[in-house]
């Protein structure tokens, strides 16, 4: 690619990186014309890594200086930082963030409602009332039947490695939450199984579950405004039901028990969207009340609530030291709190790159700067704390997107109203 030299402005340069080789670029000095933006300084990082190896593929690549994002030309960058050049400037590449592959989408019957991409497999839920397993894009080894209405919400509660088995719990528009093991089985397709456990409690739609880290307890809010916890294996004196369980081809008797919430946490006023459980004794969640709030329980007492001023749809406890909030609801931005920073409600970030109801929020497990965020507008967005513009749009789906999480690291998993399950894969987080 030719560099436009139209310019009398030269910068002097000197590319960095973390990255290892064959990403790793001669540092040397450079001067480069000052209207240069990131498609310019990234094909001269592809050139440069080009001339010493023949087979090399052009990568996209995104430009820090001092830690920001470069998003207009260097010479506007500089202007708006008051950076004077006077000596070499380093700037740092990474590889851009995005996704490089769009798998084929996994048909579902109804809307995909839900997502949770945090075990080896991708469980989604959906309005047809089911919950699925999904190797893989289009190998759907496991179908939980059961449920009475559709599936809101889905979460991995644990995964036992030695036993080859995972738990994983749904919420229903049908007010109950349900507990399913799910048996790795070799080349298993479309295998239906039956919760071995069943919640009840609320008196309206589950709209959010989440598990304790130590997977003796989940959670579930619901639009009966309240938060109820329960316990994931049944007591002594619980009703318990019959039920028949396929499980390594053979079809067994299995009891079902039925459980009740151990406590509830209430101070809500409406509809609890969205519940995360990031730590042993504390809860998140957010409510179409315009609040968010931090739980104790053990004391069942709220020890934050913040007032936002929007319903909220989604929130996710991530980030810096696992400390910040993100959220989405009934309006286009993206907000981020830090509620270590006293006095003040203010966000600490906001974005605003969408242009409908956001759906889900994000944390990468192994970033402190990358979310990624869906939308009513139809789009996926991934985020990085340190520029105000999206890395990357995903606009794969053909109408709103519902749900969205990371999977394996690498891909981004997303279902919406168009009844597919979308994978994007091979994106690369630094």
């Amino acid at each position: 690619m030719d560099i436009d030299e139209d310019t009398s402005k030269k910068v002097q340069v000197k590319f960095v990186t973390k990255l290892k080789p064959p990403y790793k670029a001669p540092e040397i000095s450079i001067a480069l014309p000052s209207n240069l933006t990131r498609m310019g300084l990234s094909a001269v990082v592809n050139n440069l890594l080009e001339s010493g190896n023949d087979d090399w593929t052009h990568e996209p690549f995104d430009f820090l200086i001092g830690g920001e994002f470069v998003r207009m030309s260097l010479e506007d960058f500089l202007k708006a930082k008051g950076i004077t050049v006077e000596i070499t400037l380093e700037i740092e590449y990474i590889r851009a963030v995005a996704p490089r592959k769009e798998e084929d989408p996994s048909l579902h019957d109804d809307w995909v409602s839900a997502v949770d991409g945090s075990s080896r497999f991708i469980l989604t839920g959906c309005y047809d009332g089911l919950g699925r397993i999904w190797e893989s894009a289009g190998v759907c080894t496991h179908v939980l039947e059961g449920h009475n209405d559709a599936v809101t919400s889905v979460g991995i509660v644990k995964t036992i490695e030695d036993e080859d088995n995972t738990v994983v719990a749904t919420g229903s528009k049908d007010k109950t939450v349900k507990l399913w093991k799910v048996y790795a089985e070799p080349r298993a397709e479309n295998l239906k199984i039956a919760a071995y456990r069943t919640l009840r409690g609320h008196t309206a739609s589950v709209q959010s579950v989440a598990a304790q880290p130590t997977a003796n307890m989940v959670c579930s809010g619901s639009w009966d405004c309240r938060i109820n916890l329960w316990q994931t294996e049944s007591n002594e004196g619980e009703d318990t039901v019959s039920t028949k369980k396929r499980k390594k081809g053979s079809k067994e008797e299995e009891t079902q028990s039925e459980g009740e919430a151990v406590s509830t946490l209430v101070g809500h006023t409406q509809c609890v969207s969205s519940v995360v459980w990031p730590e042993h004794g504390t809860i998140y969640s957010g409510s179409w009340d315009h609040s968010i709030r931090r739980w104790d329980v053990e004391t069942g007492k709220d020890t934050l609530n913040m007032f936002c001023g929007k319903v909220i749809n989604c929130i996710d406890v991530g980030g810096e030291s696992s400390a910040l909030i993100a959220a989405g609801g009934s309006d286009p931005i993206l907000r981020i709190w830090d509620p270590r920073k006293p006095g003040t409600l203010a966000p600490s970030f906001q974005f605003s790159s969408h242009t409908s109801w956001i759906t889900a929020c994000k944390w990468h497990s192994r970033s402190w700067f990358h979310l990624l965020s869906s939308s009513y507008d139809g789009k996926v967005m991934l985020w990085d704390l340190r520029t105000a513009w999206p890395l990357a749009i995903i606009d794969s789906h053909e109408d709103k997107v519902l749900c969205a999480d990371w999977w394996n690291g690498d891909s981004v998993v997303s279902g919406g109203a168009d009844s597919k399950l979308r994978i994007s894969s091979e994106v690369c987080i630094s």
